[in-house]
């Protein structure tokens, strides 16, 4: 059952198929009179779901939560983006807490549930002339009843296979934008501290946040432990040889079994 868009608690505009809810989005903040902020678009189905590094998302039709919604940061600088990422990652975990243990946030903003990935995202930021950002667009991929996973991704799961009964999807997706609406107020309204704070429990929420693991980057593969991710989303590693190494997005990927 569609939710209903008179009651629930943001713009909602649900479909039954799309190519991508980003795209979608996107269109509709570029027409004419444009879609206020944390208008979402959820999809029963996506038939070119986007995904990091040019990855699809595999999800069964009406089983899963395929949706995007949109901010307007401008008062968040370019180089500070990495702060709406942390908001986002934060508050699809925290929805999960409420239903389920041992979820974490994969760096950048992949969700995790032990070591099976249950949620990817995609955040496309359009930056303004002023150097902020204008527009933050975030897709989401969740996988919430889905029972089985056909496709060659590694390590799925889904909420349902976690806790052995159906759920109820929007449920799932209010409580993700009401934390995401409370984070992005906070933010807005700028309290003292409150970006160091956000930091630490981003990086308190980080999958092997403890522990020495395999890693890989240009020159091949090294085990290391995660030290800290900084504000502007660069990844500290330790390695065994006691080196500090450092990463941005896509310079440096965790192995998984």
């Amino acid at each position: 059952m569609k939710p209903d868009p008179a009651t629930f608690p943001f713009r909602l505009i649900c479909l039954d198929e799309t190519d991508s809810t980003n795209n979608y989005l996107t269109a509709l903040c570029d027409s004419d009179g444009g879609v206020p902020e944390l208008c979402t678009v959820v999809a029963d189905f996506q038939s070119a779901g986007k995904g990091q590094r040019g990855n699809s998302w595999e999800g069964e039709k009406g089983k899963n939560l395929l949706f995007s919604f949109v901010l307007y940061p401008d008062f968040v600088k370019a180089r500070e983006q990495f702060i709406l990422s942390e908001i986002i990652s934060l508050s699809v975990k925290e929805a999960l807490d409420c239903r389920i243990a041992d979820v974490s946030v994969k760096w950048p903003n992949d969700i995790y549930w032990q070591d099976k990935k249950i949620c990817g995202m995609l955040i496309e930021n359009v930056l303004n002339a002023e150097g902020g950002v204008a527009r933050c667009i975030a897709g989401i991929g969740l996988n919430i009843n889905q029972k089985a996973f056909v496709s060659d991704a590694p390590n799925p799961v889904s909420l349902s296979q976690i806790t052995g009964q159906e759920e109820d999807l929007h449920a799932v997706l209010a409580d993700v934008l009401l934390f995401v609406s409370r984070y992005y107020e906070e933010l807005k309204q700028d309290a003292e501290g409150f970006t160091q704070h956000l930091t630490e429990k981003y990086n308190q929420s980080l999958y092997r946040r403890e522990g020495v693991y395999p890693f890989r980057d240009a020159q091949g593969l090294f085990q290391a432990s995660i030290l800290r991710v900084e504000p502007d989303g660069r990844l500290h590693l330790l390695d065994t040889e006691g080196n500090e190494r450092s990463y941005l997005f896509k310079e440096v990927q965790f192995i998984i079994s």
